[in-house]
This record gives C-alpha cells, sequence and structure tokens, in this order.
C-alpha cells in the first residue's frame, strides 16, 4: 500500500532536516573561527616564523574536511529516522532507541571531530615550533571543542522534539535514563562558566603560553563566557521550564475536573517521565469516571454516591419510605403477541418516563424486574416529603404512558420503614429495600391494573402529603390485600 506524505508533516521533516544541518555547520564555523582569533590574539605559536601558511592552510583544510564528514556523518544518523518519521507512521522500539540518541550521536559527531582536530593541529604546532606552543594551541582547540560539543548537544535536542515526541510514544522514558536534568544542569554550567574560566586560568597563569596580548584573550573569554552562557541558559531553559509549565496547565485542568488532557511526552528525561505519569494519572482517572459512570446506570446515581462515600459493606438502616411499583398490564399476552425487539422498545421507553419522572423528584429507581420498576423515595438519599414526591411521580407516568398509547400499567403507592442498605455477600450484593411497604406497593399495582385511573395509594401515603397533593386523590375503597390480614384504605386519582 503507497503512503501519502502530508505536506505539514513534509515541511516538519525538513525543517528538523535545515535545523540539523544549520546546527553542525553553525556550530562548527562559530568554534573554529573563536579558536582562531584566540590563537591569533594569544599569540600562539610564536616560533613559526615564515612557515605560518602552512598551519593556516593545514587549519582551514581540516576544517573544511571536518564540514563534509560531519555533514555526512550527521545525513547518515538522520536518514535512520528520517524514514519512518516523514511517513508518519509509528517507529519500531530500535527506531525509536535510535532517534532518542539524535543529540548524544550529534554531540559524539562534533566531539570526536574536534578530537581530530586537537591531535592533528596539536602534532603540527609542534613539528613546526614547538612542544609549548603545541601544548598551548591543543588546549586552546580542546576549549572550544568543550564549548561547541555542549552547545550542539543542547540545541540538538531543541531541534529533535518533533521526532523525540514520536519517538518517546513508543519508548517511553523509564528505568535508568540516558539524559537527567542534572546532566543538563551540570552541562550548562560547563558551557556558561566552567570553561570560560578554565581558559581564564590557563592564560593568566602560563606567561609562557603565546607571546600575543593576554588581555585582549582574557576579554574575548569573558565575552564567550557570557554570549556562550546565554545561549546555553536559554536552551536549558526552554528544556526544563517549557515542559514544566505545560504541565502546570495540564494539572490545573484536572484539577477543575476535566480529564480531557494530554501531555505531549517529548523529553527523554525525569521531565519526560513526569509527563507520561500525568498522562496514566489521566488515564486512570477517565477510567474511573467511566467505572463511576457504568455503576451510576446500573445502580442509580444515588446509590453509586453512597456506595462511594461509606464503601462497599454489607450495611443498612431502617428508613420511613414511600414506595412506588409500575408493572405493565397483561404482560405475557403482550410477550405472546409482540415480537421480542419492538417489545424491548416499548419498555425502555416506558422505563425512560419512569427514570424521568422519579429523578426529577428525587427519588430512586431501585431496580427493573422484567416489565415492572420499584421506585423508592426517601433512600439512600433523604427526603423531606417522600409522600408528596411519590404520588406526584405516579401521576406524571400514568399521564406520559397514556400520552404514548404504547402500554397499559398499574401503579401502586405505599409508605412505612423498610431496611434500605447492602443485601447479598461480601464478593456480590447490592442496594435494596426490604419492609412491609414495599410488599404493599406490589399488591396494589395487581389491583391498580383493574382501576380506571390505574393507580392506587395506601391511606398512609395520603396522610402524609401535603394539601395541594390530597386535592388530585379521593378514595376508592378498602383492599383485601393478598398477604395482609387487616384491610388496606386505598385512594385513587
Amino acid at each position: 500500500m503507497r503512503r501519502i506524505v502530508r505536506p505539514g508533516r513534509f515541511r516538519l521533516v525538513l525543517r528538523t532536516s535545515l535545523g540539523f544541518a544549520a546546527l553542525g555547520l553553525g556550530s562548527s564555523v562559530a568554534g573554529s573561527g573563536v579558536v582562531a582569533l584566540l590563537l591569533v590574539f594569544q599569540g600562539i605559536p610564536s616560533e613559526i616564523g615564515g612557515r605560518g601558511w602552512i598551519l593556516g592552510v593545514s587549519a582551514a583544510v581540516f576544517v573544511a574536511l571536518s564540514l563534509l564528514i560531519g555533514s555526512l556523518w550527521t545525513a547518515w544518523l538522520q536518514r535512520r529516522t528520517v524514514v519512518w518519521f516523514i511517513l508518519g507512521r509509528p517507529p519500531t522500539q530500535a527506531e525509536a532507541r535510535r532517534a532518542l540518541r539524535l543529540p548524544v550521536d550529534m554531540a559524539i559527531v562534533s566531539g570526536t571531530l574536534w578530537l581530530i582536530g586537537a591531535a592533528v593541529l596539536g602534532g603540527l604546532a609542534w613539528g613546526l615550533a614547538s612542544s609549548v606552543d603545541a601544548l598551548g594551541m591543543t588546549l586552546i582547540i580542546v576549549l572550544g571543542g568543550l564549548t561547541t560539543v555542549g552547545l550542539t548537544y543542547l540545541a540538538a535536542e531543541w531541534v529533535a522534539r518533533p521526532v523525540m515526541t514520536m519517538a518517546l510514544a513508543v519508548a517511553p522514558p523509564k528505568g535508568s535514563l540516558p539524559v537527567t536534568v542534572l546532566t543538563r544542569l551540570i552541562l550548562t554550567w560547563a558551557l556558561a562558566s566552567g570553561v570560560p574560566l578554565v581558559g581564564v586560568l590557563l592564560v593568566a597563569t602560563s606567561p609562557d603560553l603565546g607571546t600575543g596580548d593576554h588581555t585582549s584573550s582574557l576579554v574575548m573569554l569573558s565575552v564567550i563566557g557570557l554570549v556562550v552562557g546565554a545561549l546555553g541558559t536559554a536552551l536549558l531553559a526552554r528544556a526544563v521550564a517549557s515542559p514544566l509549565h505545560r504541565l502546570r496547565l495540564a494539572l490545573d485542568t484536572i484539577a477543575h475536573g476535566s480529564t480531557d488532557v494530554s501531555v505531549p511526552v517529548d523529553d527523554s528525561s525525569e521531565i519526560g517521565m513526569l509527563q507520561t505519569s500525568v498522562n496514566d494519572l489521566v488515564a486512570g482517572l477517565r477510567e474511573q469516571e467511566r467505572m463511576r459512570d457504568l455503576f451510576g446506570r446500573h445502580v442509580g446515581a444515588d446509590v453509586a454516591r453512597h456506595a462511594l462515600e461509606y464503601g462497599a459493606s454489607l450495611s443498612g438502616d431502617v428508613r420511613e419510605v414511600t414506595a412506588l411499583f409500575v408493572d405493565v398490564v397483561d404482560s405475557t399476552a403482550l410477550a405472546y403477541r409482540t415480537p421480542p425487539e419492538e417489545l424491548v422498545d416499548k419498555l425502555n421507553r416506558l422505563f425512560t418516563s419512569v427514570v424521568d419522572a422519579v429523578s426529577a423528584r428525587g427519588g430512586l429507581v431501585n431496580k427493573f424486574q422484567g416489565d415492572a420498576a420499584l421506585c423508592i423515595f426517601g433512600a439512600p438519599t433523604r427526603l423531606a416529603d417522600p409522600a408528596t414526591a411519590a404520588l406526584s411521580a405516579a401521576r406524571a407516568i400514568r399521564d406520559e404512558v397514556r400520552k404514548a398509547g404504547e402500554l397499559d400499567l398499574g401503579i401502586g403507592v405505599a409508605s412505612g420503614p423498610v431496611f434500605a442498605g447492602q443485601l447479598g455477600t461480601s464478593s456480590r450484593f447490592e442496594y435494596t429495600v426490604i419492609g412491609d411497604a414495599v410488599n404493599e406497593a406490589a399488591r396494589l399495582t395487581e389491583s391498580a391494573k383493574s382501576v380506571p385511573d390505574r393507580i392506587l395509594a395506601s391511606d398512609s401515603v395520603i396522610e402524609a402529603s401535603v394539601e395541594s397533593e390530597r386535592v388530585h386523590w379521593a378514595r376508592h375503597g378498602d383492599l383485601h390485600l393478598r398477604g395482609r390480614q387487616e384491610p388496606t384504605i386505598t385512594w385513587s386519582d
């Protein structure tokens, strides 16, 4: 299958490649220029006489060869990365590890060339002049090389951010880290203070190291320290402060309750581990929120909150509640003559009406039992007036179902003390209510199926409701409910 490279990605690849090329060329040229100026100011080598052109030509040739070799070497290193990067495909583990080594490899390329240059030009100076001149030239080249290598490494980390982001998605930082924040701090200190101060000490304490004006060399070393220190500090700040700022913004978003956050992992140090940890935290919170949502949908939001607040235990208490029971009329015949899918759709529309009416009044749909539903007002959330809420919900459910015209039902409402809590075993339990009020509501539902208005409520519910609700109800009569010795006074809408 042919892969299509998007223009935006091609531009990103081109910008990254040109960044590496400019980094290698610029650092080498700048480093070579600084070393040349220091040698001139310091007057090294001092005993070469008319053969100075040999050393100059040799240095120019070596710099040109170094640029050519360094460019080819860097291109070869990049070739292994650009292939997957330009195609936009995830790298393999081996490709990702090689990509993460790009800054180190760039520093190795630069350091190797500078080390060879120090050895070649130092040896040439020894042959053309003296051992003291060779030592001075070698030390200056080494100091220039150390500065160039350090800047190359820090700048390469910045240039390689897009590549490292994709590589770290495959090989996140963990275990022993190849790069640490401490390593960067030490490197920045060496660039800003260590190398320039060593150069100052060599110039100030070695009177035989060259015959030039030491003051010019000291001033130049000071300027180099300021410029290189500023560049190194800026690169360090970008490498550390910028991702920390993004992490702070992400954590602020999480603290405000949003889990739609993802931090790009673009650092292979402890900061990358912190970025990975924040993403893992967000993923865990999203999973927790998903489980909470699923839990709430299965048992009800109030029960879920109660379980999360008080823990999972077989416990409960006795509550004064109002139970509302809803059951479909002639469900057996309905199931016989209605296709299962159609019957389920009708029941789901019925239960939607039940849930909406009960939830709007602070109640809990405790369970669905086939074509029936048990609703509780007063547990687990306490209500100031559960009886009024239940009676109002019963009328709303009946009116909504009648308006739909799909099903016929009976509704029973009863009040009384019940046990409300977790029932079952330690490995499997559910929140439920057990008591005479629940049984009474179920018995009233059977009788309500033959009542014109399809609702029957016990006398205790009507007495507990407010006057504005009682005006909707009229006494229906005394019923002998199954399992009860005394007749039950009932009311209908």
